[in-house]
């Protein structure tokens, strides 16, 4: 039997999931399998080769696509989100971390099988990262401060090396060398601003849910305080980053983890924004000391020029423009249908 030629994503039932299946599916030539515990979208499913409905620890699974399916790029975006990892840090290490490692191994194999390397990408966190106080404002580089206070960050953290070690890559000269079958490439993401979906789960949220309220015309307690800043992307420009990302040469990419954002604005700054749109929201703050701890030990803003240099990362939206031209007529339009 002659095994297919496919993408695998896992998690694919979330916003990055369905956005990397539409612009695969519109690029052409790649033929799409997903894994999630959770169905597609109705929308979604008739642009997938396969739907996989199950966890990415069943080994059984993931034999069973080895078996039929060559897979050429993997985008692992199956994860337990930072707040709740922090109720659950035992499921969260097993989905995150052994997970990861199952994945890994699943590509190592794949690559055997066809010979070539499989292009792993990894959807990393600024939750990776630990400051020493929530006022440190210069722009953090990725091998700074590497000392993460939650389970989710630890679990990112460590993906991150587990996926060098696999990839064990270096240059010689003008070369290359993979003596793996793994091309790993993390992607460490700011807070995502969606215009479709409240995320569930993340620190970051607190953006995002202040914008879906007022949509909504419902009141909102912002669980950071008003000078909380950390850096943002808009979830349109976070799935371009990864697909740039996962088409850019190897031989241009000097590190296998990746910073990226596109602005860093304050809590209080989001909250005028969103005013600006939704005149007469109800926008208050009321800190949660939990998750207030958690953001403060993110950096204020984060370095992605060697994003920007090696692989051409440029967020097409900023705050302003991101609010007023990307999101907030998304969501309108979303909460009017």
């Amino acid at each position: 039997m002659i095994r297919k030629n496919v993408v695998l994503i896992t998690g694919a039932s979330g916003e990055i999931g369905h956005g990397l299946i539409e612009k695969i599916s519109e690029a052409g030539g790649s033929s799409i399998i997903t894994i999630d515990l959770q169905p597609l979208a109705p929308e979604i499913k008739p642009l997938v080769t396969r739907e996989f409905i199950g966890s990415i620890l069943e080994d059984h699974l993931l034999q069973r696509i080895l078996a039929e399916f060559e897979v050429e790029t993997i985008y692992h975006l199956a994860a337990l989100l930072s707040t709740r990892a922090e109720f659950t840090p035992v499921a969260a290490h097993q989905v995150n971390v052994e997970g990861t490692l199952k994945l890994l191994n699943f590509a190592q194999a794949q690559g055997e099988s066809h010979a070539r390397p499989v292009t792993f990408i990894y959807p990393s966190s600024i939750a990776a990262y630990g400051m020493p106080s929530g006022d440190f404002n210069r722009k953090v580089k990725e091998h700074e401060w590497n000392m993460p206070t939650t389970m989710y960050g630890c679990n990112k953290l460590y993906c991150e090396h587990l996926g060098r070690y696999y990839s064990r890559y270096f240059k010689q000269l003008a070369a290359e060398t993979l003596s793996g079958k793994v091309d790993f490439r993390a992607i460490r993401f700011p807070g995502l601003i969606s215009a479709m979906t409240v995320p569930s789960g993340g620190t970051s949220d607190y953006a995002p849910e202040m914008i879906h309220a007022a949509a909504k015309g419902e009141p909102y307690a912002c669980f950071v305080e008003p000078d909380t800043r950390i850096p943002f992307m808009v979830m349109a420009d976070a799935v371009e980053a990864t697909l740039r990302l996962a088409a850019a040469p190897r031989e241009s990419l000097n590190q296998t983890v990746y910073n990226i954002t596109a602005f860093n604005p304050s809590a209080s700054e989001i909250r005028d924004l969103v005013l600006e749109g939704f005149p007469g929201a109800d926008i208050s703050f009321d800190p949660d000391l939990m998750r207030l701890a958690i953001v403060d030990s993110w950096p204020a803003d984060v370095d992605d020029s060697a994003a920007r240099t090696d692989w051409g990362h440029a967020p097409r939206f900023g705050f302003e423009d991101g609010f007023s031209e990307y999101l907030f007529p998304r969501i309108r339009e979303h909460y009017r249908s």
